[in-house]
C-alpha cells in the first residue's frame, strides 16, 4: 500500500472513531440519520454543488445506478448501526462491525474485482480480525459469565455488529467500484448519495413532525458533528481506494479501532480497557502488515 494511501486511512480512522462516539451519545434512530444527512447537505454544499454542476449532467445509467445502490446500502447501515448502539456497548458493536465488514470487503474485492493479496496481506487481515474479536468478545464474555444482563447485551451487540459489517462490506464494494472503475469523484459520490439518503428518510421525519422537532432539539449537536465529520472520513477512504487495492484499504481502515478502544472506554465509561488495548495492538500490527504487503 502506498504511504499516501496509508496516511489517508489513518486520518480517516481518527475521524471515524470520533463521529461514532457522537452517534453513540446521540442514541438516535432513522431520524437522526436524516438530521445528520441534512447537515452534510448544507455544510458540504459549496464543494458538492460546484463539482456536481460540472459532472452530474454527464452521468448515465451506470453512475446513477451506483449512486442509488450506495445510498440504499448506507441508509440501512446507519439505521442498523444506531440501533446497535441503543441496544449494546459501542466497544462491542463498533469493533465487530469494523472487523467483519473489511474481511468481507476484501474477499469480495478478490473474487469480484480480481484483486490479489500477498501472504503478508493475509496475515494482516488475520491480525485485524483477531484484534476485533478480542475487543468485542473478550471483555464482554468475561462480564457475561457473571451477569446474565451483560450476556444478553453482548449477544445483541454481536448480532448488530455482524449485520452492520455486512452492510459495510456491501457499500465498500459498490463505492470502490464507482471510484476506481466508473471514476466518479469520491466527494461527489458521497455528497449525491447522501442527498438520496435524505430523500429516502424524509417520510420517516415528516410523518411525526412534533416528535422530530423534539428529537432535533436534543440531538442537533451530535447531528452536526456526524454530518460534518462522517463525509470527511469516508471521502479520505475513497481517495485511498483510488491509490491502493480495495482489499488492502478496507482492512487498514480498522486503525480506527486504536482510537475507538481508547476513546470509547474513557468517554463512555465502558470497561475492559486492557483487553481492548491488546486487541487494538493486534489491529495495528495487522494494518502494518497490510501496508507492507
Amino acid at each position: 500500500m502506498p504511504a499516501s494511501a496509508l496516511v489517508l486511512v489513518v486520518l480517516a480512522g481518527l475521524i471515524h472513531a470520533s463521529w461514532n462516539i457522537a452517534a453513540k451519545k446521540a442514541g438516535g434512530d432513522a431520524r437522526f440519520v436524516a438530521f445528520s444527512g441534512l447537515v452534510t447537505m448544507l455544510s458540504w454544499a459549496p464543494l458538492g454543488l460546484s463539482l456536481g454542476l460540472q459532472a452530474v449532467p454527464h452521468w448515465g445509467r451506470a453512475e446513477w445506478s451506483l449512486i442509488v445502490a450506495s445510498a440504499a446500502l448506507h441508509t440501512i447501515y446507519y439505521i442498523t448501526l444506531l440501533r446497535g448502539y441503543r441496544k449494546a456497548d459501542l466497544t462491542v458493536v463498533y469493533p465487530l462491525a469494523r472487523g467483519s465488514g473489511p474481511l468481507l470487503s476484501s474477499l469480495a474485492a478478490i473474487v469480484l474485482l480480481g484483486e490479489h493479496l500477498s501472504a503478508l496481506g493475509l496475515l494482516g487481515i488475520g491480525g485485524v480480525v483477531a484484534g476485533v474479536l478480542l475487543i468485542a468478545g473478550g471483555p464482554g464474555l468475561w462480564q457475561a459469565s457473571r451477569d446474565p444482563a451483560s450476556a444478553l447485551r453482548v449477544r445483541k451487540g454481536m448480532v448488530y455488529g455482524l449485520l452492520t459489517g455486512a452492510f459495510i462490506a456491501s457499500y465498500t464494494v459498490v463505492d470502490g467500484y464507482a471510484v476506481k472503475f466508473v471514476l466518479i469523484s469520491p466527494i461527489l459520490l458521497d455528497y449525491v448519495s447522501n442527498a438520496v439518503r435524505v430523500v429516502f428518510l424524509a417520510p420517516v421525519v415528516l410523518r411525526d413532525r412534533p416528535t422530530a422537532r423534539a428529537l432535533w432539539r436534543g440531538q442537533w449537536k451530535y447531528a452536526v458533528l456526524v454530518g460534518v465529520l462522517s463525509p470527511a472520513s469516508y471521502i479520505l477512504v475513497l481517495y485511498a481506494m483510488r491509490e491502493a487495492p480495495l482489499s488492502h484499504v478496507a482492512p487498514a481502515r480498522e486503525v480506527s479501532m486504536l482510537f475507538a478502544a481508547l476513546m470509547g472506554g474513557h468517554l463512555l465509561g465502558e470497561g475492559g480497557r486492557m483487553l481492548r488495548l491488546l486487541g487494538a495492538a493486534c489491529i495495528a500490527a495487522g494494518v502494518m502488515a497490510l501496508a507492507l504487503g
